[in-house]
């Protein structure tokens, strides 16, 4: 923890020390009213992704706003959600170790917790600690429906795992996760829309396979940012867990959208500060790889296109300037982040502004939570 903050309650915007993580509260409010919308229309729940903010206060406004509750990554980032009231919490991911496994249940008694397994072993770690505990959770069984990462095929090996969880009480088969996340950022519709329709095409077969043994699917779950409207009209998923939406980062503003899609607004931003102007057509900035990620490239410059991030080290960000007579020495300038998730997992706390003030300043509380 440093020793300051960058900002109090109703400071200006210009008075923020650099680098803060600033939340546009207008923008971030119309991203929510237009998820939350567009699903209650379509009558399909949202389970709303906390890994890319890792903060309850935005946890409690996406369910205020009617998702049904919220995935997560990691047991220790479900753990921080829980003790904050968040009461319906699906981890998105496998465990196998027993300290993980115990510490799930432990949650379990304050919240109705979920669970992937792609592996039979998976499974019977979950049970032993079911019938030592006495204590129910759902698990859903992970099909790997294109990203070719987690998940089991979605053939007879699916259906196996799922009887063997449906078996397996006091554990609960809740249903499928179909993730399809390297789906959610080719660029072309038509290109996200033909990986949508493999994957729901996949998912059915193995609903069907399992409803043909007698096995029923509660859920189908799963879709991000960049798909959820492709999901939603599939008629196979009945679950979203987009995320991102929310803020919206340099790397989804680069998908090509329809006419259909929904616009979501670029609501999460770095302020940063010109600190050196060493040569007229270079700059740098005291924002560097401990203020932003690069795995999806670097941020933009947010409404200055005469200026480009080209170099990033620890503490620095160098700028190429095509018009020095539009920038000087302590400039502050906005960039828009590469990718979200791990750009807000740098930081402590979201700096909340509206009207150019400070409105509010929400902890990101699971930050570093990794367990």
């Amino acid at each position: 923890m440093t020793p300051w903050h960058s900002a109090n309650i109703g400071d200006s915007i210009s008075s923020i020390d650099t680098p803060a993580l600033i939340l546009d509260l207008d923008a971030f409010e119309r991203n929510i009213e237009l998820m939350a919308s567009t699903l209650n229309k379509k009558g399909i729940r949202l389970r709303a992704h906390a890994k890319s903010h890792k903060c309850p206060e935005i946890a409690k406004i996406q369910i205020a706003k009617g998702a049904i509750g919220i995935c997560c990554q990691k047991v220790s980032e479900a753990a921080v959600f829980v003790e904050a009231g968040i009461k319906d919490v699906l981890v998105t991911n496998q465990i196998i170790s027993p300290t993980k496994v115990k510490r799930l249940f432990e949650l379990a008694r304050s919240a109705r917790m979920g669970i992937l397994v792609d592996h039979p072993q998976q499974v019977a770690a979950l049970l032993a600690e079911a019938r030592l505990t006495g204590l129910e959770i759902d698990v859903y069984v992970e099909v790997n429906v294109g990203s070719n990462r987690c998940g089991v095929s979605p053939d007879k090996d699916a259906v196996t795992l799922a009887r063997l969880v449906a078996e397996s009480a006091p554990l609960r088969f809740a249903g499928l996760h179909c993730y399809h996340g390297s789906a959610q950022h080719l660029r072309l519709p038509a290109e996200r829309k033909t990986a949508i329709q493999v994957a729901s095409k996949l998912a059915k077969e193995v609903r069907d396979a399992l409803v043909a043994e007698g096995i029923t699917c509660p859920r189908i779950t799963g879709a991000g940012t960049g798909t959820f409207l492709n999901e939603c009209d599939s008629g196979i998923f009945d679950e979203v867990q987009a995320g991102s939406y929310i803020f919206m980062d340099r790397d989804y503003s680069e998908n090509q959208l329809e006419t259909s899609d929904l616009h979501f607004e670029h609501a999460l931003f770095i302020q940063t500060t010109v600190m050196s102007y060493p040569e007229p057509h270079r700059a740098v900035l005291d924002a560097g790889l401990k203020a932003f990620s690069v795995d999806s490239g670097m941020p933009a410059v947010w409404k200055r296109p005469d200026l480009k991030l080209t170099k990033a080290s620890d503490e620095h960000g160098v700028l190429a300037v095509s018009d020095p007579s539009r920038i000087a020495l302590g400039d502050r300038l906005t960039l828009i982040p590469g990718h979200c998730d791990p750009t807000v997992n740098l930081y402590d706390a979201l700096v909340c502004i509206r009207n150019k003030h400070v409105e509010a300043i929400w902890p990101i509380s699971a930050r570093g939570a990794l367990l």
